[in-house]
């Protein structure tokens, strides 16, 4: 098996040694070449510093200004390590000293000069922990000495040579290729690579093939695993069904996007509803139990683990575990018994948690809704054309029961607020196709849940076209916290969702740009960020013209979500003490992961202080929490747990920052051909964004952003205020704002770079003859002339 020397190095710590026999079977190195490698990689880290050999077993030292971090770097050639832990600088590195390192690439880093209130610390990137390019994107140029291969990305500034693969290399001259490294740079010595396949010329190569080559993202599972998936029992023995809770007989239902029995992707979800003797209800959500399935270390576990996570690239999915798992085993399928995780909750008419436990169970989907056919039932009473009256008939048992859960669901969301947690409304429209349109973009504006839950934003989305998915969203939020909750109570290892709290700084920023539009904005609490002042936030910008233009600018203060073997703050939810991902375990590794631990839980756990001890606790149920004072899993398995996922925390919360940027790519390929399409017309636009070079207009109409660069506004010589995001005419004191609306034409698009530039043809409006004011000097602030 490869590995990375990242992964090696994850098996050193607390100044343990460790023998090479328990570094072979933790890399899964099973055969001569493999064990062979792995040799020479620890010979090489003893010889530079890295690791010392003690009695045939290895020890990591410890090095005093030498952090690890990942390369982001620009297309001049400059970079900044960028590290792992929450509030560190980042380190300037120049490109002489790189030592052969790349945009992406996990490094570690000696810092050779401290930083200072204006300047980033500076340092030399000393190891490459691991490549994050094995494969690029490339054009394929002749020269006098072969041929070569010339990113696509600015950011990796090299070329490989191009070695003969058995087809001819002339073909793939001037064409968009997908490029395997087979040698990374070597001392003076240039990388080399190998044409993998040929995408074909601009107009050829198809946007999904180059979003996968760009990102790496495989196509087909590895045959190993394939095989694996296809040995795997498809029938419960009787033995596992009599050591679950049995809830076949409880009415059950699905609610996903889709109802076509070929799109079973998601459908790892349930939900029952029933009314107690006491009056109040018992809420079940029901997880497929992926980890009965999925054993640890096996080939599955691997490749899922590498994944991280199912990337969606509009009809296309690169899924995490494969079909026979994804589409039948761990698929709620109606009518067929399924095994899954039960999280069994009481609660009040007021949606006040009262008890609850988690449960290994076998359920049976009885109904299986759309979101459509879930919001016609709940519209019904208004509008009688909702329902046909096939699916009246058929749904007849359940139409009083989904009310209940629409309103249990309400209640919930109420909660949730009062807590503090906001919510953005992003804009979605229906393209007006016509006859210059492709329907394949009609995917650009769909809306885009691939989780039940708030997936990887942060912050809950509101969806007025689909507010059933809001209504289902409610249900496994609170599965998620309650595990969370669960988890820590018992004092075992779990992986938590981490939502940071924005920067004061930004949100000041945000409320300065705020004023300038007329929007005052607030802290309840001075120098201190709330999700409650976002909430507030929110609710202001509902009141404005400009609401889409003030939630782009809230977003870009929002810090990305992690996950962390640290139970922390969520801010988006606002949660103090901790969340998990726990309900998506066929598209999420660390939700499988949590699987683990339950089931570790369950069979593993100690439910009383001593063998002897006669008062026994439900570990199962939340009447356990505040009455353990034990350690719940034995020994050798909660270290094994803890360190496996203290090393896999960082992969995972990388691999879903790829998915992102992947679907954010064919995003932006499908709008720059939109645009492509469309060059010349002239359309209405909306400024979202001023910089001293130009402005980002969102061409209403579309939903599409592009670029007017300052030096295209002839008229005159325009001045950027900074503080105001305005760009003001010299002489004829026209304006360009934030917010403002304005008319603009497509001039030219750049498909790869996914850059549309636009001219403005109409809209702007006077600026006012009082200079900008810097509010720590009240003196007229310079303008950045341009």
């Amino acid at each position: 098996m490869e590995f990375s020397i990242s992964a090696l190095l994850a098996n050193f710590t607390d100044d343990k040694l460790v023998a090479p026999k328990a570094l072979e079977k933790k890399l899964d190195c099973k055969d001569d070449a493999s064990i062979r490698k792995l040799q020479i990689a620890l010979d090489a880290l003893e010889k530079i510093g890295i690791l010392v050999k003690d009695r045939g077993r290895y020890r990591r030292v410890s090095e005093e200004g030498v952090v690890e971090g990942k390369l982001r770097c620009s297309s001049k050639g400059f970079c900044f390590a960028i590290q792992d832990i929450e509030g560190s600088e980042d380190i300037y590195i120049r490109e002489s000293q790189l030592n052969n390192a790349w945009n992406g690439d996990r490094v570690l880093v000696r810092v050779t000069k401290e930083g200072s209130r204006r300047r980033s610390p500076e340092g030399e990137v000393r190891l490459i922990l691991e490549r994050s390019n094995p494969s690029v994107l490339a054009r394929v140029k002749q020269t006098d000495d072969g041929f070569r291969a010339v990113p696509l990305d600015d950011r990796l500034l090299f070329e490989l040579m191009l070695q003969p693969n058995g087809e001819p290399v002339e073909q793939a001259v001037d064409q968009l290729v997908h490029v395997q490294v087979l040698r990374y740079p070597l001392g003076q010595h240039p990388p080399i690579g190998r044409v993998a396949r040929i995408l074909g010329g601009d107009t050829d190569a198809s946007d999904v093939d180059i979003v996968c080559c760009k990102h790496d993202l495989p196509s087909e599972f590895p045959a190993a695993v394939e095989e694996t998936a296809a040995d795997l029992p498809t029938k419960i023995t009787k033995t596992e069904l009599k050591s679950r809770l049995d809830l076949r007989q409880i009415t059950t239902l699905t609610i996903k996007p889709d109802t076509q029995p070929d799109k079973r992707d998601g459908l790892d979800d349930a939900i029952t509803l029933e009314k107690t003797e006491s009056g109040d209800w018992q809420l079940g959500i029901h997880i497929a139990d992926v980890a009965y399935y999925v054993e640890p270390d096996s080939a599955i576990d691997r490749e899922a683990q590498k994944r991280g996570v199912s990337v969606y690239l509009g009809d296309k999915i690169v899924p995490m575990l494969p079909a026979p798992i994804t589409s039948n085993l761990c698929a709620f399928l109606v009518g067929k018994d399924r095994l899954a995780l039960s999280v069994l909750v009481t609660l009040d008419a007021a949606g006040q948690v009262l008890e609850y436990e988690i449960q290994p169970s076998v359920i049976q989907v009885d109904y299986q809704l759309s979101y459509q056919q879930t919001q016609a039932i709940l519209e019904r009473a208004n509008d009688e054309n909702s329902l046909s009256k096939a699916e009246l008939k058929q749904f007849a048992p359940i139409l009083e029961w989904i009310d209940n859960l629409a309103n249990l669901s309400r209640v919930l969301k109420q909660q949730r607020q009062q807590r503090g947690a906001f919510e953005l409304n992003l804009p979605e429209k229906p393209l007006p196709l016509d006859a210059s349109s492709k329907p394949e973009h009609e995917a650009l504006f769909r809306p885009k849940f691939h989780y039940d839950d708030e997936g990887a934003l942060g912050a809950m989305v509101v969806s007025p076209s689909i507010p059933t998915h809001t209504m289902l969203a409610e249900f496994m939020l609170l599965a998620n916290q309650l595990v969370a909750a669960h988890l820590q109570a018992l004092g075992v290892p779990g992986i938590y969702r981490v939502h940071p709290t924005p920067d004061p700084d930004d949100v000041q920023e945000l409320m300065k740009l705020a004023s300038s539009m007329g929007i005052d904005l607030h802290l309840e609490q001075e120098d201190t960020v709330r999700p409650q002042d976002y909430q507030h936030f929110t609710q202001k910008f509902a009141e404005s013209d400009a609401e889409r233009v003030l939630t782009y600018l809230l977003l870009e203060t929002l810090k990305p979500a992690f996950y962390s073997t640290t139970p922390k703050s969520h801010f988006g939810l606002a949660l103090e003490d901790g969340y998990t991902h726990f309900t998506s375990p066929v598209r999420r590794y660390p939700d499988l992961l949590i699987q683990r631990v339950l089931h570790a839980v369950f069979n593993e756990g100690r439910d009383r202080k001593t063998s002897r001890a006669k008062e026994v606790v439900d570990l199962r149920h939340s009447s356990c929490h505040g009455e353990i004072s034990w350690n719940v899993l034995p020994p050798e398995i909660h270290q094994e747990l803890e360190f496996h996922f203290h090393t896999v925390v960082v992969h995972l919360t990388e691999r879903e920052r790829i998915a992102q940027e992947a679907e954010q790519d064919l995003e932006g390929l499908k709008k720059a051909e939109l645009m492509r399409e469309r060059t010349g017309e002239i359309f209405h636009g909306l400024i979202t964004g001023v910089q001293s070079y130009g402005l980002f207009v969102e061409i209403e109409e579309l939903l599409v952003e592009g670029l007017v660069h300052v030096s295209s506004l002839k008229d005159d010589w325009y001045e950027y205020r900074s503080r105001q995001q305005t760009l003001v005419g010299r002489k004829n004191r026209k304006q360009y704002r934030l917010g403002d609306r304005i008319e603009v034409q497509v001039k030219s698009v750049d498909y790869y770079r996914q850059q549309i530039d636009l001219l403005a043809v109409g809209g702007g409006s006077e600026a006012s003859e009082e200079p900008e004011v810097d509010e720590d000097t009240d003196e007229p602030a310079d303008d950045d002339e341009l």
